[in-house]
């Protein structure tokens, strides 16, 4: 499972730092008869240096979060939020936490949402299905 949020965050920075190197940012494309396309909406990585409140060093966190519309047949979008925390001073335990959803537009306000969290938190990957209010 490790291996693949590893597989999935290192595939995303390579595509934006790819896509970013041409153009600035991912560029959309949409095929002549509109049935397909791809639409970057958000693509980001971050890096944290962590404190906690008294100041104590916390380590450090790398953050993907990557929203990206498409189409076939219909509108779709894909979101991915992956957190990768290490701490290379003092040795304390790496873990991680992948959020990866795919959501459906009904109308301008509602959409369907199916999300799968893998993370060193939960034992085993969680499932979600639920409903998305746009305001």
């Amino acid at each position: 499972m490790r291996q693949l949020v590893v597989l999935v965050c290192v595939a995303t920075v390579v595509s934006a730092l790819v896509g970013s190197a041409f153009a600035g940012v991912i560029p959309s494309w949409q095929d002549q008869s509109g049935r397909f396309g791809f639409f970057p909406i958000s693509n980001q990585v971050s890096y944290y240096r962590n404190v906690d409140d008294t100041g104590a060093d916390r380590g450090s966190t790398v953050q993907i979060i990557a929203i990206n519309g498409f189409k076939l047949w219909t509108d779709f979008s894909f979101e991915l939020t992956a957190d990768y925390n290490f701490d290379l001073t003092y040795g304390l335990d790496d873990d991680h936490y992948v959020e990866l959803g795919l959501v459906k537009p009904i109308t301008s306000l509602v959409s369907v949402n199916y999300q799968r969290i893998i993370s060193t938190f939960e034992p085993e990957p969680i499932n979600q299905f639920g409903v998305r209010l746009v305001f």
